[in-house]
């Protein structure tokens, strides 16, 4: 089973690098982003075809080192 982790920042926290994208993009003459926020993306493959345990796995992943859950939030999709 394939699936995909995406980690993003919390509502709130700052995000420098984000902002420095956004200016570049502006800078370069793309024209109509209003906000920009950067994040993570896993793609994963599991030796599982269990979606309860496929998910509990990637849960577990998330909380103990894919996201730091203090400033991060995280979304699993399954394939």
């Amino acid at each position: 089973m394939k699936a995909r982790v995406v980690v993003t920042l919390k509502d709130g926290i700052l995000d420098p690098q984000g902002n420095a994208i956004e200016g570049a993009l502006k800078s370069l003459g793309i024209a109509g982003i209003d906000s920009l926020r950067q994040g993570k993306i896993f793609e994963i493959e599991l030796a599982t075809n269990d979606p309860i345990t496929a998910e509990g796995l990637l849960r577990d992943a998330c909380e103990k080192l894919l996201a730091n859950q203090v400033v991060e939030d995280f979304q699993v999709e399954l394939r």
